[in-house]
């Protein structure tokens, strides 16, 4: 696609024009926001502003028309969302620093209608991650970041190799001083790796301990030259010196043979999803199930909700069967959906904006466009968490949902990671949806399949292994992002891990490289194979962590936050004609729970025979919601999960029909139920 690069001058923005030109994208043009004359920095959350006396030289040398803009707002809103979750209110910040790169985009795009793309060098930083992706949105372009959450180490290695020459302009950490402005990343390379294992500091600067300029990089028509610079002392003590070069004259010097790009992209699996991907079979045949001749329904037609501590759950959301007309279209159908939703959540006093995880099931995946379409419009800045999956619903129902939702206390209490730029990382979610929320120490995980991140394609050709390794390392990847932009300081145990397939020959493969994590060990797994997946793919991994952090009353009576570790617990029962298997993921210190339970064959009285299971006796009692999983191509199967239904009267219940269920110790179940309790 064609882009803009937003340019600061430094090496961030421009190495990832580098990576952008490595994945076939187009440099049209560049802008730069900076200081009105006669300032040379600005005390800016969001820009770098020093070096901006030079930025002309680095637009030029790139060959392309710069477009500039003086930063009029300030950080008017310093929190980690940006606009309101409110569509309604979703808009820009009257005053806001984030609005004069609105303005300055939207100027570009004026001149440069066929502008798709927006370059940014964003490596750590959520704040501005956050903010250019809102301006991006708003303007219908799609934001490059192809340093984002990359290795620093790795990356100031690379932009060496690759012949990147950009020098120190401002020094602002403990360990650098006045003498090493000027010098190159390659001559500090050393010392800023030496810096990081002594403090801890930055090796690419991302906590501020230096600022740099580009003097060359293999896009540059011409080099850059500073013929005369000033050092300006901003403050000298023991701990840091604050100083920057002034450039007081600068020249550019044409290349005769312009470098070639030698940039290599980063290896599409880390260590260990590469040994996973290579223990799995050769790239998969596989083909999804045929339908089934005849379907069984066990649904109800009535969405029930439940309130636990800060939690609400609603389930079973779908249109009304009986009544109606069937000719209602689709979006009348998913905005019906909605309504009842809104309904249910403010008998709870709560509304859309509260939900933290979303589960969707569609007859097909032709209807994903059109169900997505109405579904962006009841959302604004960070979306829940979601999965959205096809399943063989009984006509006229096309759509079924059923959330979790949770009461603020206060601003920080949710967060949500909704990362919407093309990068190496994980897959963009250019849609109104996040990758994960975080609410009262639960970790709402999107379902992930198998992409490639930079390009948003399946593997070519298909392959289950290289999916599924994928699957697993965006999971992986997402929950390391969060523990970064949350502050750290939560280890993250997994709960609940759902993996959807489109056949039921892929369920041992899957249920094998599942085994070989380490963090899933300890969570209830589930697999269930559906007609369909997003784009089509072959496996899709769901997951619900905990943070790992609760309050803990001490043997004085202090209260005290501390780590924790969930038990993990599984076991069986049979009867004459029938056998249940049920594992369980809880804490002693905190009531998050997680328990599912497997049934195959005639189990009379189940509820009474989990009541003999000390981890299951209370469990209708303790159920914040349940998701029934049931096969729906078996008679008998649907006939006992609608019996089951019946008796869990008083628990938000969402049936989902499949074509085959399975977990760690045994396929072909007749129904699961997958039970998660917060209180």
């Amino acid at each position: 696609m064609k882009y803009v690069a937003l340019l600061s001058g430094g090496k961030d923005s421009c190495f990832n024009i580098l990576h952008c030109a490595r994945n076939s994208h187009e440099l049209v043009a560049a802008a730069s926001l900076g200081p009105e004359q006669g300032k040379e920095e600005l005390d800016s959350y969001l820009y770098q502003t020093v070096g901006q006396d030079a930025i002309e030289f680095v637009g030029q040398a790139l060959d392309v028309p710069l477009y500039r803009r003086v930063i009029f707002g300030a950080a008017v809103n310093q929190r980690g969302e940006y606009g309101g979750r409110d569509p309604a209110h979703n808009g820009g910040i009257r005053g806001d620093e984030t609005e004069d790169l609105y303005e300055l985009l939207f100027v570009v795009k004026t001149h440069h209608p066929d502008v798709q793309g927006v370059s940014v060098g964003a490596i750590l930083s959520n704040y501005q991650r956050v903010r250019v992706e809102h301006v991006c949105r708003r303007l219908g372009l799609t934001p490059l970041c192809y340093l984002w959450q990359r290795n620093q180490e790795d990356l100031l290695a690379e932009m060496v190799e690759a012949g990147m020459e950009a020098v120190l302009i401002k020094v602002a950490g403990i360990g650098l001083t006045a003498k090493h402005l000027g010098k190159t990343l390659a001559y500090l390379q050393p010392t800023l790796i030496k810096l990081n294992r002594l403090y801890g500091s930055h090796v690419c600067g991302e906590g501020g301990e230096y600022e740099s300029l580009t003097l060359d990089c293999p896009l540059f028509k011409s080099r850059i030259n500073l013929d005369e610079v000033e050092t300006v002392i901003h403050s000298d003590n023991d701990f840091a010196t604050v100083a920057y070069l002034r450039v007081k004259k600068a020249t550019l010097q044409p290349k005769t043979d312009p470098a070639t790009n030698k940039l290599s992209s980063p290896p599409l699996l880390e260590e260990p999803f590469s040994q996973i991907q290579n223990s799995l079979p050769a790239p998969s045949s596989s083909t999804t199930n045929a339908p089934p001749e005849s379907l069984h329904d066990v649904s109800s037609q009535i969405a029930r909700h439940k309130k636990s501590g800060n939690c609400v759950s609603v389930a079973n959301v779908q249109r009304d069967r009986i009544n109606q007309l069937p000719e209602l279209s689709l979006e009348d159908e998913v905005r019906e959906c909605f309504e009842k939703l809104e309904a249910c959540l403010a008998q709870h006093s709560l509304t859309l904006t509260n939900i933290a995880n979303i589960n969707i099931l569609i007859s097909s995946m032709d209807l994903f466009a059109r169900v997505n379409a109405v579904y962006a419009t009841h959302f604004g800045t960070s979306p829940p968490a979601r999965a959205c999956v096809t399943a063989d619903l009984p006509s006229p129902v096309r759509v079924r949902l059923d959330c979790i939702a949770f009461a603020d206390t206060n601003p920080s209490s949710r967060q949500a990671l909704h990362v919407q730029g093309l990068s190496y990382w994980a897959p963009a979610n250019i849609g109104p949806y996040s990758q994960a929320i975080i609410v009262d120490e639960h970790v709402f995980i999107s379902g992930q399949i198998g992409l490639i991140p930079s390009n948003l394609t399946l593997p070519s050709p298909r392959s289950l292994a290289l999916e599924a390794a994928l699957s697993f390392q965006h999971v992986h990847r997402v929950v390391d992002a969060l523990k970064n932009n949350s502050g750290g300081g939560w280890a993250g145990h997994c709960q609940s891990i759902l993996y959807w397939l489109v056949s039921a020959d892929d369920v041992p493969p899957v249920r094998a490289a599942s085994m070989q994590l380490e963090g899933d060990a300890g969570a209830t797994a589930l697999f269930v194979v559906v007609p369909e997946l997003p784009k089509g793919a072959l496996v899709e991994k769901q997951v619900m962590l905990h943070t790992g952090q609760c309050e803990i009353v001490e043997d004085d009576g202090t209260v005290v936050r501390g780590a924790v570790v969930p038990s993990f617990e599984s076991g069986e029962f049979t009867s004459v004609d029938g056998e249940t298997h049920w594992e369980v993921s809880s804490f002693r210190e905190t009531p998050s729970k997680v328990a599912l339970v497997c049934v195959r064959g005639e189990v009379p009285q189940l509820l009474e025979q989990l009541r003999n299971v000390p981890l299951l006796q209370d469990l209708p009692a303790e159920a914040l919601s349940i998701r029934l999983f049931y096969n729906a191509t078996k008679v008998q199967a649907a006939s006992s999960a609608a019996s089951l239904i019946k008796n869990l009267a008083s628990v938000p219940v969402t049936p989902v029909p499949c074509r085959h269920i399975a977990s760690r110790k045994g396929d072909d179940w007749d129904y699961a139920i997958l039970s998660t309790c917060t209180r």
